[in-house]
């Protein structure tokens, strides 16, 4: 039971890293002047009220204070898998090693043999406490 629930939330696990490691996330982040407005990560990030105002003031100046930053974070394109004839020698016995060891860590431990199991006691003629009018109190 507890190597069935452990065996499932391993493979859970896992299932969720190789998830999470194929996301690709682009972050977006606005800053007015030095200070950070607004950070976005599946939407397009808010402008401040400062950036309808430059725009008309950056056909004067060509300057402004409002910029963005856009974070690209890539995950994994493809999983790749090793072949086992690509491993070294070394790694082939590790393998094969620990492999074995692992099979067999879970065999099942030997019957119990119960050597009365099929005893039977012996049928009473009489009863010997009331014979010899022994009791126990």
């Amino acid at each position: 039971m507890k190597i069935l629930l452990s065996h499932k939330i391993f493979s859970v696990a896992l299932s969720f890293l190789v998830l999470f490691s194929t996301l690709s996330l682009t972050v977006e982040k606005h800053f007015c002047g030095d200070i950070l407005i607004d950070v976005a990560i599946f939407t397009e990030s808010e402008k401040c009220a400062m950036e309808a105002f430059e725009m008309e003031k950056e056909k004067i100046t060509k300057m402004s204070c409002c910029k963005d930053e856009i974070d690209i974070l890539d995950g994994i394109d493809q999983i790749t898998t090793t072949s086992f004839e690509d491993l070294d020698k070394i790694q082939k016995q590790v393998l094969v090693a620990y492999t074995y060891s692992y099979v067999n860590q879970f065999e099942g431990l030997a019957e119990k043999v119960f050597p009365h199991q099929h005893y039977e006691p012996p049928k009473l003629i009489r009863d010997i406490n009331v014979l010899h009018e022994t009791f126990l109190i």
